[in-house]
């Protein structure tokens, strides 16, 4: 089997991170996202994985790779304009579609994907949708299904505080599809998997089912509060088992504090009387004499000067934090940004 990555956002909502660093290779716990979608495939045996990519292909195709160190193929399709998820798709498949495995390229989950293969073969359908059970699901359209896992409805976004037929499940973005589901979309035209060709699939009265999860991690990463939560909730355990060490090859001085739960990048230099808490420290960045880092994550070769505090925030490659800023929860720095000191954001 194959599976295609849909990689080709600008990934607005992260704007400024997403300036010079595409959605799909942003740092989740220091590694490019894409990796964690990629492991999860190969966990199921899925070595023959293409990406769609559209914005700064490139820089895509030089931090991935060929797969080769992941134990995986990997290729790269381009789309020559945006073309929708569906379209994207029918594009990736070429003249002779095959039976694939589709990803949202900006879910982070721990989804056994052999678990969903096996119900798609259960079922012998033509598509199989996987379902992520969420508390408040105003922000999603809701997907409805029987006792038989057969998918019913895509009920619009409700109200917040209400549900659709009790039912909280959403499109968790990962798709399990036959070459008919391919042969149904016209080749080079935009279309849209969630508005388009899961209601005809419905219409048409095709196999077409759900699998729910229920123990499994999911979270979009596409906004700024998701990609700082997905950071932290990997450090925190949420999500699998954290692979090497937290702290990395970094000058740490042993009057810092740094906790059980941060993680450290190579090449850091953390000065005595800095604290860093519940945070994500890029490579080579630099921590001055009794900075605090809470529940943060900062990107490469940050400097962050002596007596600031940030605490909540996001802060891009190589941007210089002024000594006694203070940075607070929600605040999102761009890349190479200069906050002067005693600044208040």
């Amino acid at each position: 089997m194959k599976a295609l990555i849909l990689a080709g956002g600008k990934g607005t909502r992260l704007r400024p991170l997403t300036v010079y660093t595409p959605k799909p290779i942003v740092p989740i716990a220091n590694r490019p996202f894409l990796l964690y979608q990629i492991e999860i495939l190969a966990k199921a045996g899925i070595k023959d994985i293409t990406l769609s990519l559209g914005y700064q292909p490139n820089r895509i195709e030089d931090i991935i790779g060929d797969g080769r160190d992941l134990g995986v193929r990997i290729s790269y399709v381009t789309e020559p304009s945006p073309m929708g998820t569906a379209g994207a798709y029918r594009f990736a498949a070429g003249p002779e579609p095959e039976q694939m495995i589709v990803l949202n390229g900006d879910i982070l989950t721990n989804l056994d994907i052999s678990s969903l293969l096996s119900l798609h073969r259960e079922k012998e359908a033509e598509a199989t949708i996987a379902l992520a059970t969420v508390e408040d699901a105003s922000k999603y359209g809701l997907v409805l299904t029987d006792n038989d896992n057969r998918v019913l409805e895509f009920r619009e976004k409700p109200q917040p505080g209400e549900s659709a037929d009790d039912s909280n499940t959403i499109n968790a973005g990962i798709y399990v599809l036959e070459p008919s589901v391919a042969e149904e979309i016209p080749v080079g035209e935009n279309a849209s998997f969630e508005y388009q060709i899961f209601p005809a699939l419905l219409a048409a009265g095709k196999k077409f089912f759900a699998y729910t999860m229920t123990d499994n991690y999911w979270r979009d990463i596409g906004t700024h509060g998701n990609y700082l939560a997905a950071n932290l909730d990997i450090i925190k355990g949420k999500v699998g088992n954290l692979n090497g060490h937290r702290i990395a090859s970094s000058d740490v001085a042993t009057k810092a504090y740094v906790d059980d739960v941060s993680l450290i990048g190579e090449g850091c230099v953390i000065k005595p009387g800095a604290k860093i808490i519940q945070s994500i420290i890029g490579p080579g960045v630099q921590i001055e004499e009794k900075a605090i880092i809470e529940n943060s994550v900062i990107w490469q070769y940050a400097r962050i000067a002596t007596a600031a505090a940030i605490k909540g925030a996001i802060v891009g490659s190589g941007a210089h934090i002024g000594r006694n800023s203070e940075i607070g929860a929600g605040s999102v720095l761009g890349d190479r940004a200069v906050i002067p000191d005693y600044s208040v954001i």
